[in-house]
C-alpha cells in the first residue's frame, strides 16, 4: 500500500450483506466486505492501492485526496421558487440573510 494513501474512508454496517463494508470517497464504486470493521478498512485500502497502481500503469489520471481539495465555499443551490420565497421571508424575519440563514440550516443537517 503507498504511503501516500491520503483517501477519505469509512467503515459501515450492511444489514443486507451482513457484514461491514469499507467505502472510499474518492472511488465511489469501489467497496469491500468484511467480518470486522478493520478487516474492512484494510481489504478497501487494498482495493484502492491495486486501482491507483493500475490507472498509474495504464497513464490514466487518480483522483486527488479529498483532504488535499481546496474549497471556496460556494455552491449554488437551485430551489422551488416557493421554497425560496419561504426562506427568504425566514430570513428577514430573523434579521438575517438568506444566505447566513441557509448556512445555519445546512450545518444543522
Amino acid at each position: 500500500m503507498p504511503s501516500k494513501d491520503r483517501y477519505t474512508y469509512r467503515v459501515t454496517w450492511s444489514e443486507e450483506d451482513g457484514e461491514h463494508v469499507g467505502l472510499c470517497a474518492e472511488f465511489p464504486s469501489l467497496s469491500w466486505l468484511a467480518a470486522t470493521p478493520e478487516a474492512a478498512l484494510r481489504g478497501i485500502r487494498r482495493v484502492v492501492a491495486d486501482v491507483v497502481a493500475d490507472l498509474l500503469s495504464q497513464g490514466e489520471s487518480v483522483p486527488g485526496p479529498l483532504a488535499a481539495r481546496k474549497f471556496s465555499g460556494k455552491f449554488m443551490v437551485r430551489v422551488p421558487p416557493e421554497l425560496h420565497r419561504r426562506l427568504t421571508m425566514e430570513a428577514a424575519e430573523a434579521g438575517v440573510s438568506l444566505n447566513r440563514l441557509a448556512s445555519v440550516k445546512l450545518s444543522q443537517g
